[in-house]
C-alpha cells in the first residue's frame, strides 16, 4: 500500500494514499484495533446531515465562506447516501466521547470538500477543525448523531413494522374467532378460550409497544448541538445551533428542536437508556408471542399442535420430514440480543461524568442495532410465519372436549368442592364431566348441555 504524509498536533502521521481521512483518524484507527465493529450506517448518515447542514448555516451567517460552506454540505450529503463509508474506519470501542468518529467525520469531509473546490476551479483546501467543525465540539455532535439516528430508525423502520405486525395478528384474532381451544395456566390446562383471543392478545400486545415507543420520541427530538465542549456553548454563534437543528427537521421532516439544558442532554443519556427500556419491552412481548407459537405449533403429532405453522426450510440433516419453527427461534434469539443489549445501554448511561458521557459509541452501537434488528424481525415473523399460520380446529376440539377444567363453568350449579371432586374423577378414569354429573344425577341434561357449552365458556359470565 502507498502512504502520503499527515500532520496533526501531535506530529506526522503515514496514512494510505487512497484514504478520505487524515492523520487523527488514522491514530485512532492505530489504537482502537478492538472488534471491527464499526459505526452503522444510520450513524454515519446522522453525522452526514449534521455536517452539512451546520455548514449551510454558517455560510449563511458568514462565520464560513460560501462557497466553501457549499462544497461541505455537498460533500456532507454525499457521506448522508453512503458514498464514502469505506472512508469511516474507526472501531466503536474507542474514546468515550467518540471523538475520533467526529474527527474521522471531519477529515472525511474536508478532504472531498477539498476535491470538490478544485473540481469548480476554485484554490484553497478545507480545514476539518475550523470550517467543518465550525461551532461545534464531539461532545454536541456525537449525542447529537445517537439521537438523530435513534429517531430516524425508529419513524421510519420500526414503527412501521409493528404496525405490519399487529395488524397481521389482528387478522389472524379475527380469522380464528370461533376456534375454541383449551386454555392453559401454569401450562397445565385452564378453561376454555378462542384462538382468536390468543392471538387478539398478541395483537395488543404490539399495538401498546408502539404505543409505548411512540411516547419516548419527543425527549429523543431534543438534540444537544449547541453545547459544545461542556454545555456552555463556547465557540458557537448566537442562534447557530437553533437554525441548524431547524434545518436538519426541514431536511428529514422530523420534529428535531435544541435541547432545553445543554448540561442534561451532554452529561446524561436519560433519553436513550429510556428508549432502550422500551425497546426490551417490545423484545419481551415478541418472545411471549413467539413461544407460545412454537409451542401451539408443536408436533405435529406429539405436541400441541392446534397451529399449523408454515414449512419453509429442512429441520433436520438426520430426520427427514422434519419442520421446525425457525421463525420462531430467530424471533427470540432477537429479543434475547435486545435484552443484552438493554443491559450495555444501560450501563453506560450510568457513566456520565460531570459535564460529559464517556461511554457514547457502545451505547450508539446498542441502541440502534436493537431498533434495526427489531424492525427487521417483526417485519420478517410477520410475512413468513403469521400470515400463513392455520389453525387445526380438529386438534383444538379433540383437546378441549377431553379438558376436565371445564368443569369450572358447574361451579355456580354444583359448587366448588363437587367439581373438584369431578374433575379428578374424569381425569383418573378418562371419562367425560358430562357422565360423571349426570351419573351422580347433580344435574339435568338440557341444564348440563347448557352450562357446558365450550363456546359460551370463552364469553364470560356464567354459563347455563
Amino acid at each position: 500500500m502507498e502512504y502520503r504524509i499527515e500532520r496533526d498536533s501531535m506530529g506526522e502521521v503515514e496514512v494510505p494514499v487512497a484514504a478520505l481521512y487524515g492523520a487523527s483518524t488514522q491514530r485512532a484507527k492505530d489504537n482502537f484495533p478492538i472488534s471491527g465493529i464499526r459505526f452503522s450506517r444510520r450513524f454515519i448518515w446522522a453525522l452526514g446531515l449534521i455536517k452539512g447542514s451546520a455548514a449551510t448555516v454558517s455560510g449563511e451567517m458568514g462565520s464560513i465562506e460560501p462557497e466553501t460552506a457549499d462544497a461541505i454540505r455537498r460533500a456532507a450529503d454525499e457521506v448522508m447516501d453512503g458514498k464514502h463509508d469505506e472512508h469511516f474506519v474507526l472501531d466503536i470501542f474507542q474514546t468515550g466521547s467518540g471523538t475520533s468518529t467526529n474527527t474521522n467525520a471531519n477529515e472525511v469531509i474536508a478532504n472531498r470538500a477539498s476535491a470538490l473546490l478544485a473540481e469548480d476551479g476554485r484554490e484553497g483546501s478545507v480545514h476539518p477543525n475550523d470550517q467543518v467543525n465550525y461551532g461545534q465540539s464531539s461532545n454536541d455532535v456525537i449525542p447529537t448523531a445517537i439521537h438523530v439516528a435513534a429517531v430516524a430508525a425508529i419513524r421510519q423502520e420500526l414503527l412501521p413494522a409493528l404496525e405490519k405486525l399487529a395488524d397481521a395478528l389482528k387478522v389472524k384474532a379475527d380469522e380464528f374467532a370461533d376456534v375454541v381451544k383449551s386454555g392453559r395456566t401454569h401450562l397445565m390446562d385452564a378453561t376454555p378460550v378462542t384462538l382468536g383471543q390468543e392471538f387478539g392478545g398478541y395483537a395488543t400486545q404490539v399495538a401498546k409497544g408502539r404505543e409505548r415507543l411512540e411516547s419516548v420520541l419527543p425527549e429523543l427530538e431534543e438534540m444537544a448541538l449547541g453545547g459544545t465542549a461542556t454545555g456552555t456553548g463556547i465557540n458557537a454563534p448566537d442562534g447557530f445551533a437553533a437554525d441548524t437543528i431547524a434545518l436538519m427537521a426541514e431536511r428529514t421532516e422530523m420534529p428535531f428542536r435544541e435541547a432545553e439544558d445543554h448540561f442534561e442532554a451532554q452529561g446524561a443519556k436519560d433519553a436513550a437508556v429510556n428508549a432502550s427500556g422500551v425497546l426490551k419491552t417490545i423484545a419481551v412481548s415478541f418472545f411471549k408471542l413467539a413461544n407460545d407459537i412454537r409451542h401451539l405449533g408443536s408436533g405435529p403429532t406429539s405436541g400441541i399442535s392446534e397451529l399449523k405453522i408454515p414449512s419453509l426450510q429442512p429441520g433436520s440433516s438426520i430426520m427427514p420430514g422434519k419442520v421446525n419453527p425457525v421463525m420462531s427461534e430467530m424471533m427470540m434469539q432477537v429479543a434475547a440480543q435486545v435484552i443484552g443489549n438493554d443491559s450495555t445501554v444501560t450501563w453506560s448511561g450510568a457513566a456520565g461524568n460531570f459535564e460529559l458521557n464517556v461511554m457514547m459509541p457502545v451505547l450508539s452501537h446498542n441502541l440502534l442495532e436493537s431498533i434495526s434488528i427489531l424492525a427487521n424481525a417483526a417485519d420478517t415473523f410477520a410475512e413468513l410465519c403469521v400470515v400463513g399460520l392455520e389453525a387445526n380446529e380438529e386438534r383444538a376440539r379433540e383437546l378441549v372436549e377431553r379438558n376436565a377444567i371445564v368443569v369450572t363453568a358447574l361451579n355456580p350449579h354444583i359448587g366448588y368442592d363437587n367439581g373438584a371432586r369431578i374433575a379428578k374423577e374424569a381425569v383418573a378414569t378418562g371419562r367425560s364431566v358430562r357422565d360423571l354429573v349426570l351419573e351422580e344425577g347433580l344435574m339435568a341434561a338440557d341444564e348440563l348441555d347448557a352450562a357446558l357449552d365450550l363456546k359460551k365458556m370463552t364469553e364470560g359470565g356464567v354459563s347455563g
